[in-house]
């Protein structure tokens, strides 16, 4: 039932990721179900809550690949990045992991704001789905995301 939906998602994950990329959308699925029927104790609320994580498993998914790619080979000086998510993947893996380590500092900052980020950049969710998944006022939501994309700019460009 839910098959086209985590497609869709999949899709949506992979458009990022350079062509001849070892998954595919398919492949991409079948992972993050597995992952979702192993997960122990998880329970979904909702639709929305349900693709969020299934969102979520197919980023790490990806961030995962990404990190063996880079294992032997680290970004190396300033460059500048950006969310968009067309740029991202292609060709630079690094960008990837660092974005995925400041996703997870921006949670611990704020997680209303990093749940907002996954949602709308790796969910392809608009501002009106996050405003009423979130609760949230539409322009709050959008002020969110300004906020989130130059903390998360700031964050990748900082060496560790």
């Amino acid at each position: 039932m839910v098959y086209d939906e985590l497609r869709r998602l999949a899709a949506h994950h992979m458009r990022s990721e350079k062509p001849g990329h070892t998954l595919s959308p398919t492949a991409l699925v079948s992972e993050a179900y597995l992952r979702l029927v192993d997960a122990e104790g998880v329970s979904f609320n909702d639709r929305s809550h349900f693709l969020a994580i299934a969102s979520r498993n197919m980023r790490k998914i990806l961030v995962d690949h990404a990190r063996k790619r880079c294992a032997e080979k680290r970004g190396n000086g300033d460059r500048a990045v950006t969310l968009d998510e067309a740029v991202v993947a292609v060709d630079r893996p690094w960008e990837l992991v660092a974005l995925d380590d400041a996703l997870k500092d921006l949670a611990k900052f704020d997680d209303v704001k990093a749940r907002l980020v996954e949602l709308h950049y790796f969910g392809g969710m608009t501002h009106e789905e996050l405003a009423a998944v979130s609760g949230l006022h539409v322009n709050t939501v959008a002020r969110h995301l300004r906020f989130s994309e130059t903390w998360l700019n700031r964050q990748m460009r900082t060496p560790a």
